[in-house]
């Protein structure tokens, strides 16, 4: 039997509580209230919502074989979530963490001079190139050496304080981890019915919310498929061919080519790139073409292949929507906003699309 919440009736026939100012003004207090214990939670219960539009199509698949059974679907949906989704992105997480450390400890200790890298990497450059490099003041070795080096301590500190945010705070993740997991099994479980009582009381036609509702979704599975998606594919196999040619903490690069793969037209060539001119400068010119021609013909077309697959034409937001609305929701949102962002600015459109379409005059 398909799991639907009962909606009774406690109003009188004629009650009209929409025009009841007082009420209205109790409505928007009580809700903010609600909001804001909420709040400590918002990661929690945003991921559970994004999961469940992802997989409701899932879901259902899963109702409809086990005859309506939903308590069992949604528990089979749960399962199938933390099999290819959460516990591979748990293992990547640690491998991260590992590598980042052994990163640190490399650049505490000496043993990995940028300094000496360019130096090697600027004595096998052609004299053209050195000549262009001299115009543009960029070869001051102590200078660059600096400025890579300041860059690299803050990157490090960010890692470190977020590591040990994640050691500090190990009780709150694991009991939002489980909040997340036990509201998704609930808006899977009844979801539709929620919707359905969420339109009743939302003050708009229906027209309006069935069309909201679409672009809703639509905008979801499109940020998450052409954003997500894409860049753990470019950082999948940039990582993979760092760990093929040998190269130290390729999940490491991995991750940060996902993280570059949001910049239009350079992406994950600001990693591989240069790795590959050390590696052609140092004498290791197999690897370094191999490098080149890999991040050229995979990692970099894999942009170009896969966004129109997995996203429609409708859906796709500009390159720099897509790179300003991140690192704006990144700022607020913390790692959250790497959804967050994208999301925001999706419906944005969305909303003044439909109003666009509102105000257009009838062919």
């Amino acid at each position: 039997m398909a799991c639907r919440i009962s909606r009774a009736s406690i109003l009188e026939p004629n009650a009209s509580p929409a025009r009841d100012k007082p009420f209205l003004l109790l409505l928007i207090a009580v809700s903010i209230a609600f909001a804001w214990i909420l709040w400590p939670f918002y990661g929690a219960i945003f991921w559970a919502a994004i999961f469940a539009v992802l997989f409701t199509p899932l879901y259902a698949r899963i109702a409809s074989a086990m005859r309506e059974r939903c308590t069992l679907a949604a528990i089979t949906t749960l399962l199938v979530i933390l099999v290819i989704v959460i516990l591979p992105a748990a293992l990547v997480s640690g491998m991260l963490l590992q590598e980042g450390f052994h990163v640190y400890e490399k650049l505490r200790s000496g043993e990995w001079n940028f300094g000496a890298y360019f130096s090697r990497v600027y004595a096998a450059l052609p004299p053209w190139v050195a000549s262009l490099l001299d115009r543009f003041e960029l070869t001051n070795l102590a200078e660059v050496q600096a400025r890579l080096s300041e860059g690299l301590s803050k990157g490090i500190q960010f890692l470190a304080g977020q590591a040990l945010n994640v050691g500090q705070n190990t009780l709150d993740f694991f009991v939002s981890f489980f909040l997340m997991l036990y509201i998704l099994f609930f808006l899977l479980r009844d979801g539709r019915a929620l919707g359905q009582r969420i339109r009743a009381a939302v003050p708009l036609r229906d027209d309006l919310q069935r069309t909201l509702y679409r672009k809703f979704a639509d905008v979801v599975r499109a940020t998450i498929k052409g954003t997500i998606v894409v860049a753990i594919v470019q950082g999948a196999l940039g990582g993979f061919i760092f760990w093929v040619l040998g190269i130290q903490a390729p999940v490491l690069w991995g991750v940060v080519m996902a993280f570059l793969s949001l910049l239009p037209a350079v992406g994950t060539a600001l990693v591989w790139l240069p790795v590959a001119i050390y590696l052609l400068a140092s004498g290791a010119a197999w690897q370094g073409v191999v490098l080149v021609a890999y991040g050229i013909l995979v990692i970099g077309l894999v942009d170009n292949l896969l966004r129109p697959i997995l996203v429609g034409k409708e859906t796709k937001m500009p390159d720099y929507v897509v790179l300003i609305a991140t690192l704006g929701g990144m700022a607020i949102f913390g790692l959250n906003g790497f959804v967050i962002g994208p999301l925001i600015a999706a419906m944005f459109i969305a909303a003044w699309d439909i109003m666009a379409a509102s105000k257009s005059p009838a062919t």
